[in-house]
């Protein structure tokens, strides 16, 4: 048990998703078991076919990112098990230091995400503007970011509507597990997004993950409203009814 809480431990100070099992119902009760979303396990839930549905489980509910009671069957035997999910901590990376970008953050931090502005456009991305944002960075996004900034808590909106900038970033997220993906831009903007990225070999399925137009259609213009909506959004995927 020390060793299974050591690993669990280690998971969350490096923010990775993780998921403890704890058999609470059934013979083999108490029984405990780390999962990772690669299927690595630690622990054992005492019974074979036990760990092997609970696992199974697992797997959807990591994409929830929820945790939930379940009741299992196997050869005969009733066990109820507490698969808890521990997701990343939120991380909200922003594409271009545009004028919604400022409420976006703002509501944003107020929902527990840690906040990040990436542009290489030092007039427009200064710390008068973006004061409240916890990280700015005057840096080429392919320059700023890497494989290592994503992961299943990671949200990324491309706001700049400039393709060197916005799609750089969005093939790093589509290569990494990243929660949410959303572009600014009209169809016809991002049917030119899509053939470029193309280009840089990203996969139709791939693209799939991409929310274009981004955010929900309140019909909104205004900053604040635009910044509403894509946090409306990422909301509704945050909780599992947006997918």
């Amino acid at each position: 048990m020390p060793n299974l809480h050591q690993e669990f431990v280690r998971s969350l100070k490096n923010e990775k998703l993780v998921a403890f099992c704890t058999v609470i119902v059934g013979p083999q009760l108490g029984r405990k078991m780390l999962i990772w979303p690669d299927g690595q396990t630690k622990g054992d839930l005492g019974h074979t076919g036990l760990t092997r549905q609970v696992s199974q489980h697992a797997k959807v509910l990591f994409q929830q990112q929820k945790s939930e009671r379940m009741a299992f069957d196997v050869d005969g035997d009733k066990s109820e098990v507490f698969i808890e999910v521990f997701p990343p901590p939120p991380r909200l990376i922003i594409i271009g230091a545009v004028h919604a970008a400022i409420p976006l953050i703002t509501f944003a931090k107020e929902l527990g995400f840690r906040t990040t502005v990436v542009d290489p456009r030092s007039a427009f991305a200064t710390p008068q503007r973006f004061a409240h944002a916890d990280e700015l960075i005057v840096e080429w996004p392919q320059e700023a970011l890497s494989a290592s900034d994503f992961n299943e808590g990671t949200y990324l909106v491309a706001l700049s509507h400039d393709e060197k900038l916005d799609n750089p970033a969005l093939k790093l997220a589509l290569e990494n597990p990243c929660r949410y993906i959303g572009a600014l831009g009209s169809r016809k903007t991002h049917a030119r997004r899509v053939a470029s990225l193309k280009e840089m070999g990203i996969t139709d399925e791939q693209l799939s993950r991409i929310h274009a137009p981004i955010g929900l259609n309140l019909g909104g213009r205004r900053p604040a409203e635009i910044a509403v909506a894509i946090l409306g959004q990422i909301i509704a995927i945050r909780n599992g009814v947006g997918e």
